[in-house]
């Protein structure tokens, strides 16, 4: 490969909760490892990889400028866009009006979901559930009423649109957010599965927000399609958010953007998103985006899909091979899996959280399930080095789940 995905860089003392957050963010992470381990971040969901080389040669070279001034948008960022959209997701008729910038995609989600919706009114997510919606939804006093996703025959999460339809009515729900991929599970929809979903959506007039942020790391064998793109409703029923940050492990650096080919909904989003003042852009995130998007961030995420692909491959065959009681589905999107751990815990009578606790002792940093709307269930990040994905399971087989 022509990009660096095997080394183990050290991230200590750099700022990242991956690392330096551990033992330190009370409530969200047990304790650090016992002695003679090393922690493995397997938990916040950022790689452990260096990003394409193109993003901080962009930054270094505004940065060699010395004045940082208000600025606008360049018409660079807009374009970088447009053409990263239609080149990934065959996107046409995408213009600079239909394109906002967020101080990211939370803060998107909470702008569409204040602008449609009061304090107290219901919004339907699909569950498990990503824990960034359930703390925004629920911090911003909503209610949030979840439809389970279920396992069909073949063991593949599908929507239940009958209940879609059903807690709709019941709620008077009139915005729902949607995961597409979806985060934890991975799951990458298929073309009628949306027309299903969308479809209940308009007969209840319901605005649409649709997460798209895990769009790109999409793995071998599958393709994301734009849940704009279904049909002319969707395209103008659908807020749509996306982001170089996880894509490209950007972070830290903030900045997403939204797609909204809707005037009176993108008119009410950027009304609303304008009046605290605070969702401007950092110039830096500019260049970051437009340097990411160049020629060599092409090449370097198709390096690094190859990579998750064999990254998530490994470790979804391991826990099938050596994990007895541990129910895994295999993603089709994102580098991380969701363990449903039920079985496992009753047989061996530990609570989730003792089990986690047991993976943590042994270094093995993942994250607890339970935020995910899970009674008993673990999510682990796979965006490593092989090696040390290899190295975790090892400790995971010896010390924790086999022991």
């Amino acid at each position: 490969m022509k990009y660096d995905f095997t080394s183990v860089i050290d991230r200590r003392g750099k700022d990242a909760i991956a690392i330096d957050g551990v033992g330190v963010m009370k409530g969200f992470a047990p304790e650090g490892p016992k002695e003679g381990f090393d922690v493995i971040p397997m938990w916040i969901a950022d790689m452990n990889f260096p990003t394409v080389p193109t993003v901080q040669e962009a930054v270094i070279e505004r940065a060699k400028h010395p004045a940082f001034g208000y600025f606008s948008a360049s018409d660079e960022y807009y374009n970088s866009i447009i053409e990263w959209q239609k080149n990934r997701n065959g996107v046409t008729g995408l213009t600079k009006e239909h394109i906002g910038y967020e101080n990211g995609v939370l803060g998107g989600v909470i702008s569409t979901v204040t602008s449609f919706a009061a304090p107290g009114d219901a919004i339907l997510l699909h569950s498990p559930t990503y824990i960034g919606f359930t703390n925004s939804v629920e911090n911003n006093g909503y209610k949030i009423i979840h439809s389970p996703l279920k396992k069909d025959e073949k063991g593949v999460y599908r929507m239940d649109y009958e209940d879609m339809d059903a807690k709709i009515k019941e709620h008077n729900i009139h915005v729902a957010i949607f995961c597409n991929p979806h985060n934890p599970l991975g799951r990458v929809w298929e073309r009628e599965e949306l027309e299903k979903a969308m479809e209940v959506y308009r007969k209840n007039d319901c605005i649409v927000i649709s997460d798209e942020i895990w769009s790109d790391l999409i793995l071998e064998g599958n393709k994301h399609i734009p849940l704009q793109s279904i049909n002319e409703d969707a395209k103008n029923r659908v807020a749509a958010f996306y982001a170089p940050s996880k894509t490209f492990n950007l972070a830290g650096l903030v900045g997403s953007y939204h797609i909204i080919y809707n005037k009176h909904l993108r008119d009410r989003v950027r009304a609303k998103s304008s009046k605290p003042h605070y969702n401007e852009m950092n110039i830096f995130s500019m260049h970051a985006l437009i340097g990411a998007y160049k020629p060599e961030g092409y090449e370097w995420l198709e390096e690094l899909r190859q990579v998750l692909t064999e990254n998530v491959t490994y470790g979804y065959k391991y826990i099938k091979e050596h994990f007895e009681g541990v129910d895994v589905s295999m993603p089709q999107a994102t580098y991380m899996l969701f363990l449903d751990c039920t079985e496992w815990c009753e047989a061996h009578g530990k609570t989730i959280q003792e089990l986690e606790n047991m993976c943590w002792e042994v270094g093995v940093a993942l994250q607890d399930g339970v935020m995910f709307k899970h009674p008993c269930a673990l999510r682990i990040n796979l965006a490593l080095p092989l090696s040390r994905v290899k190295e975790a399971f090892e400790r995971l087989d010896k010390y924790v789940f086999n022991a």
